[in-house]
C-alpha cells in the first residue's frame, strides 16, 4: 500500500528531509556572531557578507531553543510576513530541519528556505491540537507557501452533516455546499482520519453513512456496529441516544474544533455538577470521563497511533454493495474481519486480525496472536493451516463466550486450504460461521464454501478492491507484530 494514490497530496513541504536531531547541522554562532564549523545551513541565493542573511542565521539559532513539544511553527520573510505554517509533534526537531543544507537543496523546500528571515512557534497541548491549529491558521493567514501547496490539489475536509437528526462526521475530498459544517482543508488525509479516531473516543459521534431519523421506529431493531460495543459511538442507529443528547455531543465537538477547549471544559464541569446534584449519576459519570479524556488529550492524542491506512481508489459503499451481490448475501455487510499469518525467522508463528466497519479500518478491533499449537512442534515448525485453525477458533470462541457481535464476513488470506482450515475451526467449536471466504494473492481469486472453482472478479471491481484493502492491511499488521518480536528476540528488548 505504499504506492502513490490518485488525488493524494504531495508530501508536506517540510517532510523531514533529514532525520538528524536539530542540534546537528544548525549553524553554531560564536561570540562575534560568526558561524563556526557545522554542517552548512541553507545559503541565501545571491549571498550577502559570508553568504547567509543575518535574519536567516538568527532564525537558525532561535529554533535551537524551541521546545520538544507539539505545536505550530511560523516562518516569516524579511517584512515579517508569515510565509508558511506547519505543525510538529516536536517543534525543535521539525522546525530545525529547515536549517540544514539539504533543505536548501531539496526542490520542495528550496524556495521557502530562501525567504526565511525569522521563525516563531505556538505550543499546543497535543498533536491533535497542533493539527487543528495548523488548519485554522492557514485559513486565517493564507501564507504564501501553504497556498502554493494547494494549487490544483484536492485536499480533505472534516465534514459534519448538521442537517440530519443525528449528524455524521466524515473525511471528504468533495465537501457539500449546503447542510454541512466544514473544517479544513487539511494537508494530510491520514492525519485527519487519525484525529477523527482520537476525537471519536471522546465525543462518540457516528462516522457511518446511514440515514437515521429519530421518528422512524425501525431503527430500534437495527443492529449497531462494533463501535458501539467498544464505547466509541453512542449508537443513534439503535436509538440508544436521543436526538437532543446526540446533538449536544456534536456541539461539544464543534466547540473543540473551533479552538475553544477551555471554555468547553468549563461548561462540561458545570453540567457534570448539575447532573450530580439532580442525581443523574449516569450522565455525570459520562461527563466526568469525557472531561478526563479531554484534559489528558496529550497522552492519548498521538496521531501515528490512530492513523488509518488510505486507499483512495476504494469506494467503501460500492465495495460493500458489490460484496453483497457477488457473495449473494441477504443484507449488505457492515463488518469485515481479515486474518493473516506471519513467521518469525522460519519459526515462531504469529497472526493478525483486523476489523473494518462500513468499509473502513477500525483500529480498536485489531488483534495480535502468538500461535501456540505450531510452536509446540519445535522452533522451526511452520503450518499455515493449523495456524489459521487456531486463530479462528480463539477469536470466535471468545466472541461466542462473551456474547459479542460477530463480523458479517471473515476474510482469510490464502487459498482453498486456508479456507477449509478456518471452516474446520467453526465445525470443531459447533458454532455457525459467518460468511467465510479466502483471497489468494497470485491470481486474486476468491474462494467461497460450496464452490469447486474460485470466483474471479474484475481487477477493477470495487468488491475485489475492498477485499484487497482488508487483506493487505491484515498482512501489514501481521508483519508489524513480526518485526516487534524479531527485535525482541535479537536485541532482547
Amino acid at each position: 500500500m505504499s504506492k502513490r494514490k490518485p488525488h493524494e497530496p504531495p508530501p508536506e513541504i517540510a517532510a523531514d528531509p533529514i532525520a538528524a536531531p536539530p542540534e546537528v547541522g544548525l549553524p553554531k554562532v560564536g561570540p562575534a556572531g560568526a558561524t563556526v564549523e557545522a554542517e552548512t545551513p541553507a545559503a541565501e541565493p545571491g549571498g550577502i557578507d559570508d553568504g547567509f542573511s543575518l535574519g536567516f542565521r538568527r532564525a537558525a539559532t532561535k529554533v535551537r531553543e524551541f521546545p520538544r513539544k507539539p505545536g505550530i511553527y511560523l516562518m516569516k520573510d524579511a517584512q515579517g510576513r508569515v510565509i508558511y505554517v506547519g505543525k510538529a509533534k516536536s517543534l525543535r526537531a521539525r522546525a530545525g530541519s529547515y536549517f540544514l543544507k539539504a533543505a536548501a537543496e531539496e526542490q520542495r523546500t528550496a524556495r521557502l528556505v530562501a525567504e526565511i528571515r525569522d521563525i516563531d512557534f505556538l505550543e499546543a497541548e497535543s498533536e491533535v491540537d497542533a493539527f487543528l491549529m495548523e488548519s485554522r491558521l492557514i485559513k486565517d493567514i493564507q501564507p504564501k507557501f501553504n497556498q502554493m501547496q494547494r494549487d490544483d490539489k484536492t485536499y480533505p475536509y472534516l465534514e459534519i452533516t448538521i442537517g440530519e437528526d443525528f449528524p455524521r462526521v466524515e473525511c471528504t475530498r468533495e465537501p457539500k455546499s449546503r447542510g454541512v459544517k466544514l473544517y479544513g482543508p487539511f494537508l494530510s488525509a491520514g492525519d485527519l482520519r487519525a484525529a477523527i479516531g482520537v476525537l471519536q473516543k471522546i465525543f462518540k459521534f457516528r462516522t457511518c453513512s446511514l440515514d437515521i431519523e429519530e421518528a422512524d421506529e425501525k431503527w430500534r431493531w437495527f443492529r449497531p456496529c462494533l463501535l458501539a460495543s467498544i464505547n466509541q459511538c453512542t449508537a443513534p442507529c439503535n436509538l440508544r441516544i436521543s436526538k437532543e443528547d446526540y446533538r449536544k455531543d456534536i456541539a461539544r465537538l464543534r466547540m473543540f474544533l473551533d479552538g475553544h477547549k477551555q471554555q468547553l471544559l468549563g461548561e462540561m464541569r458545570a453540567e457534570m455538577k448539575a447532573a450530580a446534584a439532580e442525581r443523574r449519576f449516569e450522565t455525570a459519570a459520562r461527563l466526568r470521563d469525557e472531561i478526563h479524556q479531554l484534559e489528558t488529550l496529550d497522552e492519548r492524542g498521538k496521531l501515528e497511533k490512530h492513523v488509518q491506512p488510505e486507499v483512495f481508489y476504494v469506494d467503501p459503499k460500492k465495495g460493500l454493495k458489490g460484496l453483497r451481490k457477488v457473495l449473494k448475501l441477504l443484507d449488505e455487510p457492515r463488518v469485515i474481519e481479515g486474518v493473516d499469518i506471519a513467521h518469525l525467522g522460519g519459526g515462531e508463528t504469529v497472526a493478525s486480525l483486523v476489523r473494518f466497519v462500513d468499509g473502513l479500518p477500525s483500529k480498536p478491533g485489531y488483534r495480535h496472536y502468538k500461535i501456540q499449537v505450531v510452536a509446540e512442534r519445535g522452533p522451526d515448525a511452520i503450518d499455515d493451516f493449523a495456524s489459521i485453525h487456531e486463530v479462528v477458533a480463539r477469536r470466535f470462541k471468545k466472541l461466542h463466550d462473551d456474547d459479542e457481535p460477530r463480523p458479517d464476513i471473515l476474510l482469510i488470506d490464502g487459498g482453498k486450504g486456508q479456507l477449509n482450515a478456518g471452516l474446520a475451526a467453526f465445525a470443531q467449536l459447533g458454532i455457525e460461521p459467518p460468511t467465510v471466504i479466502s483471497l489468494a494473492k497470485r491470481e486474486e481469486e476468491v474462494y467461497v464454501p460450496g464452490r469447486a472453482a474460485p470466483l474471479r472478479l474484475s481487477r477493477h471491481s470495487f468488491a475485489l478492491r475492498l477485499l484487497q484493502y482488508v487483506r493487505d492491511e491484515a498482512h501489514r499488521f501481521a508483519q508489524h507484530y513480526h518485526h516487534i518480536l524479531r527485535r525482541k528476540s535479537t536485541l532482547g528488548e
